[in-house]
């Protein structure tokens, strides 16, 4: 079993505990939701996404992030997991992330979804 993300305590008073497939979520969701020098020593984790939030919402916004999203995904997860394709859509103020990815520790694919409204 994984530690939870958010870290919290389970109903037994233990911390609690997710499985390999939500804690991957969960690495995804942090790398994808974290500003590039947010983290102290780790200063280029992240994605950039956030600051796109605030960006106009366009095409051009999307196709952008189709490219650093996976980058970043296989910079900080590239020994967890294979991404296989990364989706954006933008539909008025909300933006999408779709990510189709392969657990190389189970070799299961996966799909998880994203989104944020600006």
């Amino acid at each position: 079993m994984q530690i939870d993300h958010p870290v919290r305590i389970g109903n037994d008073g233990r911390t609690a505990a997710t499985t390999l497939e939500d804690h991957i979520r969960d690495m995804i969701e942090q790398v994808l939701f974290t500003t590039p020098g947010e983290r102290v020593n780790r200063p280029s984790f992240g994605s950039g996404l956030l600051q796109m939030v605030f960006a106009p919402n366009s095409d051009v916004q999307a196709t952008t992030l189709q490219s650093t999203i996976p980058a970043a995904i296989q910079q900080w997860l590239g020994d967890v997991v294979q991404i296989q394709n990364v989706e954006v859509t933008n539909v008025e103020a909300t933006l999408d992330v779709t990510v189709r990815y392969v657990i190389r520790q189970t070799q299961q694919p996966q799909v998880a979804v994203f989104s944020r409204s600006i």
